[in-house]
């Protein structure tokens, strides 16, 4: 029998959500009769390590993942499990992203103790959230709204909620949902309000591209409607170069799994402040013709310049 050793970080979200694919690979591996154990092997990133300085200035997509790939490619783990949304578009050379497991909620969630909705937070509302992207889309929405530079892990920022004198904190509902936290969120903020992240809300297994065994196994838990829709977002993401340092987000859906579904796509780039925001939609039936209509369509309202600005 073949012992398969994951890959994740250590905090309570990665090793929860990678407890539960696990779970998922293991039955799908009993119902095909294929012998496989699994080993789950922690690993410590530099997005871990510097917990004191926000997303923006510590550097780009690659921070939660790094080592990981390091690892698998060294042959000391076999799949990784990561959150899409820590992905850089661009993979090391020999792996590939084997997987995309059906995509939990990709909304953000709104966390606090007095009011019921983003419009019900009070004048000068203090936010936490470590994210550019929320923090252009909510001053857009509310100038008023105090941002304050939020890091750690879920369980660290909810109670921060309380400790800090903060209004509301702004996390991804998806992490609440996996942790069975769904209790702590006060309001779902709807796409057309503020935008995920590219990838927000599905996992990526990623694996050794010779590794057929493992990518046979991966196959079966494949969700070809997420993975098309995630593949229009990283090819926007991966065009307008995006990461941590830039306000940018994008959320796509695929109609079936039917590899000829119609995607529809919204795409964003903001100023740093919310003071712009500019959208573009498209659809298709190839993932990459509209990630890119998506991020030419923002180019040509001018997003460079709000992505060279943010940069600065």
């Amino acid at each position: 029998m073949r012992t398969i050793k994951v890959g994740t970080r250590q905090s309570a979200l990665a090793m929860t959500q990678s407890g539960q694919t696990i779970d998922s690979l293991k039955a799908l591996a009993a119902e095909a009769g294929l012998p496989f154990g699994f080993e789950v092997v922690p690993i410590v990133t530099r997005g871990d390590r510097i917990l004191d300085v926000t997303l923006s200035k510590v550097g780009g997509k690659g921070l939660f993942v790094k080592e990981i790939e390091e690892a698998l490619l060294g042959g000391e783990i076999d799949i990784a499990i990561h959150s899409m949304k820590d992905m850089p578009f661009e993979l090391p050379e020999g792996l590939m992203i084997g997987c995309v497991p059906p995509r939990e909620d990709p909304r953000d969630a709104l966390v606090n103790l007095n009011a019921n909705t983003l419009a019900d937070l009070p004048p000068g509302a203090r936010i936490g959230t470590s994210s550019l992207r929320r923090a252009a889309q909510l001053q857009a929405r509310r100038p008023d709204f105090r941002i304050e530079s939020l890091r750690g892990n879920i369980d660290t920022r909810l109670r921060k909620l309380e400790t800090e004198g903060l209004d509301a904190i702004v996390l991804a509902a998806a992490g609440l949902t996996r942790m069975g936290w769904s209790d702590r969120i006060t309001a779902y903020i709807e796409p057309e309000d503020c935008l995920p992240a590219v990838g927000q809300g599905a996992l990526a297994i990623e694996c050794r591209m010779a590794d057929e065994e493992v990518l046979g196994l991966l196959a079966r838990l494949n969700d070809t409607a997420a993975e098309r829709a995630v593949a229009a977002e990283r090819v926007f993401l991966g065009l307008l170069n995006g990461g941590c340092q830039v306000p940018i987000g994008a959320y796509a859906t695929a109609g079936s799994a039917a590899p000829d579904a119609v995607i529809f796509m919204t795409g964003m780039v903001a100023a740093p402040d919310g003071r712009q925001v500019l959208k573009a939609t498209a659809s298709g039936s190839d993932p990459a013709d509209v990630g890119r209509q998506v991020a030419e369509a923002l180019l040509a309202k001018g997003a460079d310049k709000l992505l060279a600005e943010a940069r600065e």
